[in-house]
């Protein structure tokens, strides 16, 4: 069964017993993902695609959201914002059935789970979007995430050299990941399928 704005919001158990509440983003999540970002470490921004920081960056997502571009999942504890899913649909009509998966957690939580959650729930948002494949981009130098997208199921489709430069202007590879919603013809064993 697949998940819709109508399924949230919903509250999840983590690993360590703690509950959050996942819900669908809307434009009133902005001041939130404004305050998320200001608690991300300088390495964490680092590796950011966008510098979420910024309100004009944070307004553009929010519009992204109203438009239909992205499609965002927001996890809460009592604190605040701790983390989000988005998938980004390119409107480019030849990549239509392609998005592109951002998640992003508190340090504090993670290893607990939610990352897993917050991205099993987004797999579901895609497939009643309709996208027939996934995409994830993240800078070779980042080992962890590579790993658990790989454990997802996600395949490495591309290494782009000093395609991309982080925050303070150093040149990075590029990893470029993919998933089949529908699975991997030969590429991932059936038990890896989400």
């Amino acid at each position: 069964m697949s998940e819709s704005s109508t399924d949230y919001p919903k509250s999840i158990t983590l690993a360590d017993g703690a509950k959050v509440e996942i819900r669908t983003m809307t434009k009133d999540d902005r001041n939130a993902v404004l305050a998320f970002a200001r608690r991300l470490t300088e390495e964490d921004m680092l590796f950011l695609r966008v510098d979420i920081t910024r309100p004009e960056v944070v307004d553009d997502w929010m519009n992204n959201l109203q438009s239909g571009h992205s499609t965002s999942l927001a996890a809460y504890d009592e604190e605040g914002l701790i983390g989000y899913a988005t998938v980004h649909k390119n409107p480019a009509p030849w990549t239509r059935g392609v998005g592109e998966l951002r998640v992003n957690v508190n340090q504090a939580y993670r290893t607990r789970g939610l990352g897993k959650n917050l991205t099993s729930e987004i797999f579901s948002v895609a497939r009643a979007l309709g996208l027939r494949k996934l995409m994830a981009n993240m800078t070779a130098d980042q080992p962890g995430a590579q790993a658990a997208f790989r454990r997802l199921g996600f395949v490495p489709e591309a290494v782009l050299s000093d395609y991309v430069e982080d925050r303070n202007g150093m040149a990075r590879d590029l990893v470029i990941m993919s998933f089949d919603i529908d699975g991997h013809s030969d590429q991932v064993a059936d038990t890896v399928r989400i």
